[in-house]
């Protein structure tokens, strides 16, 4: 029997926020990606950050994933000669539609290609994102808002105009691909089999695909590997919950309410703060007030003239904090700034994370637990502040909240729990419950 391997290019580390047991590497050279291809999860990630890069540097980022890629699969057919394996490429962005699209899609299928389509299917159910009739949609107190209505539409630097997808498609390939030219994958088809058209799919022919339920996706990835081990070639532009699907995993080991049990001998934490969407901002507010919990606000403005002494004033109140029992959440100022280009607002955000990422590893090393909200600050904490090649996904501590775990070895947080909490999921209560989960404080607050 044909075994698949799915290969996850993620433009931030929240990815993973459906799946557990399977490694993301912050690192893409030969060996790393080598090391994964023989680990026995049947998917793995590589945090690419691209969706904090400009489009020129995401591209160069992905080829040079792929490149290594190829090389990588290359080398391990021959070390598992015998064994039929056939490799399902993933590009998983965000699911309100943000990111580099087509570049990066465009890019895998030049260097890792050729594929016979590739597949729009953003659907997130543990986020609110859903498809239907081609239209993506967040559901928001449980009606269904067309994406492009929401403030990710508006985002400066991924903003777009409409929410059905073959005219997003057009949109953003700039006329290369008409709408008319999309395969639908409808609803009703989904569910009643859609096998024979996958099949008879050729020369990267582009399709999105409409999923209400886990149960659709579930359906249409059952028949994507039926296809994929008939051999063809298919990749994907994804939201998480497709390699849900994909990936077909058991209930993950440690129930997302017992989590604590992997906090370093029940001590206080920290949480780190960058993402700024309103969703972040009133998450954050729910948290301040939370007993054990403690602010410590960074003013932007203070890092390029003041750096050195701020982050001395940071790293000592937080390190007084903990030493009190207290959980310091580190958090970013929050007035709303313009920029005059993309180029400037990209590189504000690198300067504002470069400071969070020597906050991290300045943090005491007797930390219990580590929480990161927003999904590039928290690429930037696995792959710079934790200095981390590679790490483990224990589960999920909240739908769409991953916590994975840094190795026994690390030189300062050994077995360190922390949580990946994208900065657009969750309700305000999210961040809340996910500090009370690890701080032993259920029900409080």
């Amino acid at each position: 029997m044909p075994e698949t391997k799915i290969i996850v290019l993620d433009d931030d580390p929240t990815g993973s926020q459906t799946v557990h047991g399977c490694l993301l590497l912050t690192r893409w050279d030969v060996a790393t990606l080598r090391q994964a291809l023989d680990d026995a999860s049947p998917l793995f990630f590589v945090l690419t950050n691209t969706r904090g890069m400009g489009a020129d540097q995401a591209a160069q980022v992905t080829r040079e994933v792929c490149h290594n890629l190829k090389q990588a699969l290359s080398d391990w057919s021959v070390a598992v000669q015998g064994r039929e394996v056939h490799p399902l490429f993933v590009s998983r962005s965000d699911s309100t539609l943000r990111g580099h699209y087509p570049v990066e899609t465009d890019v895998m299928a030049e260097e890792l290609g050729p594929f016979d389509a590739h597949f729009l299917t953003p659907a997130f159910f543990e986020g609110g994102r859903i498809t239907r009739d081609s239209v993506h949609y967040l559901l928001v107190d449980g009606q269904p808002v067309p994406t492009a209505e929401t403030e990710f539409a508006r985002d400066s630097v991924f903003g777009y105009s409409t929410s059905y997808l073959p005219d997003y498609v057009a949109e953003k390939t700039r006329g290369r691909i008409p709408a008319r030219q999309v395969e639908r994958f409808l609803l009703a088809e989904v569910r009643a089999g859609v096998r024979e058209r996958l099949m008879a799919l050729t020369d990267n022919a582009c399709g999105v695909v409409d999923a209400e339920t886990q149960a659709d996706l579930d359906r249409f990835a059952a028949e994507v590997l039926a296809c994929v081990a008939a051999g063809k070639r298919f990749l994907f532009r994804s939201g998480a919950s497709l390699l849900t699907a994909l990936a077909q995993l058991p209930p993950q080991p440690v129930a997302a309410t017992a989590m604590r049990q992997y906090v370093r001998g029940g001590r206080p934490g920290a949480v780190i703060v960058g993402s700024h969407v309103k969703k972040t901002t009133d998450q954050l507010q729910r948290l301040l007030v939370q007993p054990g919990t403690a602010p410590l606000e960074i003013d932007v403005d203070r890092i390029q003239p003041e750096r050195a002494a701020l982050l001395t004033a940071t790293l000592a109140r937080a390190a007084e904090l903990h030493t009190q029992g207290q959980t310091p959440v580190i958090f970013t100022s929050r007035v709303e700034r313009t920029f005059a280009d993309q180029a400037t607002r990209l590189a504000f955000g690198e300067e504002v994370s470069a400071f969070l990422m020597d906050v991290v590893r300045g943090l005491p090393p007797t930390l219990g637990f580590l929480i990161s909200k927003g999904g590039i600050t928290s690429n930037d904490v696995l792959s710079t502040g934790l200095a981390l090649a590679s790490s483990r996904v224990l589960g999920q501590i909240l739908p769409g909240c991953s916590v994975v775990r840094c190795p026994a070895d690390h030189p300062r947080y050994p077995d360190l729990p922390v949580v990946i909490f994208p900065g657009n999921v969750g309700d305000e209560e999210a961040l809340a419950e996910v500090y009370r989960r690890l701080a032993g404080a259920e029900g409080k607050g």
